[in-house]
């Protein structure tokens, strides 16, 4: 593996030698400094020794892996057993929320490349290249290997977690010793009797955690750091056994590192979130990223006065005052995840609350929808008592009353001027779709969550983490059908994508695909009240129009992007370390594409249509109840599906059959060309048809009609759903013509301009195309506003060589260039220049 990867081009290097050392808890100690766009602190690493040198944990349990793959078999481990209380981690939050000693004023040993290392690391440490491939042979010492990009690495020590007080329930020995081998053996064991505490004791481990990483250091360890990784050794210790399992790392970002990005909000207040990076979490913290790494973490954050810190945690934080106008946030997971999952969020935000009259109102009718949606959930009550399948941790699938609590606590967050905006479209759905989440697939895995609206530089319309959701600006204008199904299709990742994730991050679709899927049916069952035809009606004409968008993302993109499994046999396969590379992860165009949702989606939905969906959403019940806490491969999902459904099998389904039909090839699968006729007979389908007919007549008149005789013959449209209006816009975009007085009697007709960002998207594309000055302004909103979905739109401007859109294109470039994320940047730059 190359460890000068070009970083915009080529694939995501996961430099982490997890087999020799696994990564169980971080404690993450900040600062958060706008005025020099700079986070600092330290964060303190605690380790177990990786499968390389142990079969099982201290405790027993291994690492889940892929259940088909007979090389890797899952063990189910004992029940859980979840805390009895829902309290903080310690009996007081100040306990855990104490600052470990300022790193601040540390000298910033780095090159004039960037890459630091301190005094003692004069030579002697292994290239990335080396150190990952192969454990330490002879007198060379181990080198432990991090993920690290755009850091200025400041300190590395070795944390004495043998000095704090009543540590010594941690060890088998009596007293300790004054021998150094002997005294890290200790350290080692102490951290291994930590780490391995049974569910139970959750809060004891958290603030045992937190006092040792208050500990003091107990020598300073030699260090280097590269373009990807951090390099860690310890002279003389030439095994990840004897290797420190406690380390302290003090460091700062980087301004332009790429895992954050600062940036003002829609009310003009500075704020720093991070948004989706493609190299992940590597530019705010030194972590393990390979999927296996699944580790727990807490996290105290300080910031100035006025500024909310959200991020990934089971508590919903409330601030403690420090000296100086200072604020500082704690939050704590106790659910294993990839360190890739952590979100924060620092901003002006504020809490989106109902208003009281509204609140009272609004009531019954909740209550009565969590009445209707329970008894679809006893079917689940048979089989729900199973012991879970992951290491040991509180799971809520385990508490009888996470598991019948169809809403989960939640807030929302917004900058100042979209409080009513929020609190009108968006507010009133989160409890809906929350519940009808419930419905379909049981217990949520989290306890609560937070929703954010982001800053408009926010490249996706939505991402989800471990309890919390960020959401684009551009979900809220106009009505609630894209506000809604962006929401459910984010609250879908709590299952697949978070409490289920993928082991090898190539297959996007184990993912993207089931979200997408999803979405629709947890937004039928929000909506309520819709009959089975109106149901039907919605999600064909969506399935059409998916449709569309997979066949010109095919037709318009590489080969080697539309494939779901790219590494097919050797999908999950690392390299001895544990090191190894995500496929095209770093390619600028990929976050664009959407081939991962549609072709996952279109083969549930084949699925779906096989076994019946009654039948398919119980298999996938009970998908979520086997495989909840686990990483996973296509496999184990496609073995248990068919095993589960004798249908499938007698249709002639094999997992290698959709290996080959769907996910090891490019372009349109085969059985889904079958499909796209009826979707065509679809009412909804037919009505827009009847539209479009009209449209292409009323243009036609308009051409043929002389200046003297405008007035025309009334024609009657149809009102339209937003769905509708997008096949409609697409459709008359195929018409080589539209005059100007169509353009504008068509966004007077539906008001485009007050429309979803999906129907304005297309609306933008129509003014392109037709080069209809009046609506240029429409494109400049859009390209400044929902940059999330804008990127495609400055092509169009370009490739008309017209010189007013080519002006229009470079123009918003400009303004929305400094705070563009790094990939849509570059991206937009070579349409311009």
């Amino acid at each position: 593996m190359d460890p000068q990867l070009d970083p915009m081009k080529d694939d995501l290097p996961l430099m982490a030698n997890t087999s020799y050392m696994l990564v169980k808890h971080y404690v993450l100690d900040l600062d958060v400094d706008f005025k020099s766009k700079v986070i600092e602190g330290s964060i303190v690493l605690f380790f177990e020794t990786g499968s390389q040198h142990r079969k099982t944990s201290s405790t027993g349990r291994e690492c889940c892996q892929s259940e088909c793959d007979q090389s890797h078999k899952m063990r189910a481990s004992g029940p859980c057993h979840v805390p009895v209380t829902n309290v903080s981690a310690c009996s007081s939050e100040m306990e855990c929320n104490g600052s470990a000693v300022s790193g601040k004023g540390e000298e910033d040993a780095s090159d004039g490349n960037g890459n630091h290392s301190n005094s003692e690391q004069a030579s002697g440490i292994s290239s990335s290249e080396d150190c990952c491939d192969r454990e330490n042979h002879g007198n060379e010492d181990f080198v432990l290997v991090l993920d690290c990009c755009d850091l200025s690495v400041l300190k590395v020590e070795e944390v004495d977690v043998a000095a704090v007080p009543g540590i010594e329930k941690f060890t088998r020995s009596a007293k300790l010793t004054d021998v150094s081998e002997e005294l890290g053996n200790l350290r080692n064991q102490i951290v291994q009797e930590l780490v391995a505490l049974p569910a139970q004791r959750w809060k004891e481990q958290l603030c045992c955690f937190a006092d040792c990483s208050r500990a003091p250091g107990c020598g300073e360890l030699p260090f280097a750091t590269g373009p990807w990784s951090l390099e860690i050794r310890k002279p003389g210790v030439g095994t990840p056994a004897d290797f420190p399992h406690a380390v302290r790392i003090w460091y700062k970002t980087n301004p332009g590192g790429r895992s954050v990005a600062w940036t003002t909000d829609q009310s003009g207040r500075p704020c720093v979130y991070t948004m989706g990076s493609p190299i992940n979490n590597r530019a705010l913290f030194p972590c393990q990223e390979p999927p296996v790494a699944l580790s727990t973490w807490q996290a105290s954050v300080r910031a100035a006065a006025g500024f909310v810190v959200l991020m990934s945690g089971e508590n919903s934080a409330e601030p403690a005052q420090l000296p100086e106008g200072t604020l500082s946030w704690y939050y704590y997971v106790s659910m294993p995840m990839p360190a890739s999952t952590f979100t924060i969020a620092v901003g002006c935000w504020q809490e989106v609350k109902q208003q009281e009259d509204k609140e009272q109102s609004l009531t019954p009718a909740a209550q009565t929808n969590t009445e209707f949606l329970l008894p679809s959930l006893q079917a689940d009550f048979s089989w729900q008592e199973a012991a879970c399948g992951h290491v040991d941790y509180p799971c809520r699938f385990q508490s009888p009353a996470g598991s019948c609590q169809a809403v989960i606590p939640h807030r929302l967050f917004s900058p100042r001027c979209l409080l009513e905006l929020c609190e009108e479209r968006l507010l009133q759905l989160i409890p809906r779709c929350l519940s009808a989440a419930f419905a379909t697939l049981g217990t949520h895995p989290f306890s609560r969550l937070d929703v954010l609206i982001v800053p408009s530089n926010f490249s996706s319309l939505g991402m989800a983490s471990p309890h919390i959701i960020f959401l684009s600006q551009s979900v809220l204008p106009g009505g609630s059908n894209l506000c809604g199904t962006r929401l459910c299709h984010e609250i879908a990742h709590a299952w697949f994508g978070l409490a289920i994730g993928a082991r090898d991050w190539t297959e996007e679709w184990t993912s993207e695909g089931f979200a997408t899927f999803l979405e629709d049916i947890f937004w039928a069952r929000a909506q309520q009240q819709l009959s089975h035809e109106e149901v039907k009606g919605q999600q064909e004409l969506k399935a059409l129009l998916r449709w569309r968008r997979l066949r010109d993302e095919v037709q318009n993109s590489e080969e080697e992007l539309q494939v779901l499994r790219p590494n097919k046999g050797s999908t999950g396969e690392l390299s001895e370390s544990g090191a190894s590379v995500v496929k095209y992860g770093l390619k600028a165009e990929k976050i664009f594409m959407q081939v991962h949702y549609l072709k996952g989606y279109f083969l549930l939905r084949s699925l779906a249509r096989t076994a019946g969906e009654a039948s398919f959403l119980l298999s996938l019940r009970k998908f979520v109840r086997r495989f909840h806490g686990l990483l996973v491969l296509s496999q184990d999902f496609l073995c248990m599906l068919l095993e589960d459904i004798p249908k499938q099998k007698k249709s002639g389904l094999t997992v290698e059959s959709i290996f080959q039909n769907w996910l090891d090839t490019s372009g349109i699968p085969k059985p889904l060309l079958e499909e796209v006729e009826t979707w065509k007979e679809c009412r909804l389908v037919q009505q827009v048809r009847g539209e479009v007919t009209k449209w292409i007549q009323t243009n036609q008149r308009v051409r043929k009609s002389s200046k003297k005789k405008r007035k025309q013959d009334e024609v009657i449209f149809q009102k339209l759903l937003p769905d509708q209006l997008v096949l409609l816009l697409e459709s008359l975009l195929e018409e080589k013509t539209l005059c100007p007085r169509t353009l504008q009697c068509l966004e007077r007709t539906y008001q485009l301009r007050e429309q979803d960002a999906e129907v304005r998207h297309r609306w933008c594309e129509l003014v392109i195309k037709h080069k209809y000055v009046p609506g240029y302004g429409d494109v400049e909103r859009f390209l400044r506003e929902d940059q999330a979905m804008g990127v495609y739109l400055y092509g169009e401007l370009m490739v008309n060589e017209d010189a007013k859109q080519q002006e229009l294109a470079r123009k918003c470039f400009a303004s929305a260039q400094e705070h563009m994320d790094v990939s849509s940047a570059r991206v937009v730059a070579e349409m311009l220049f």
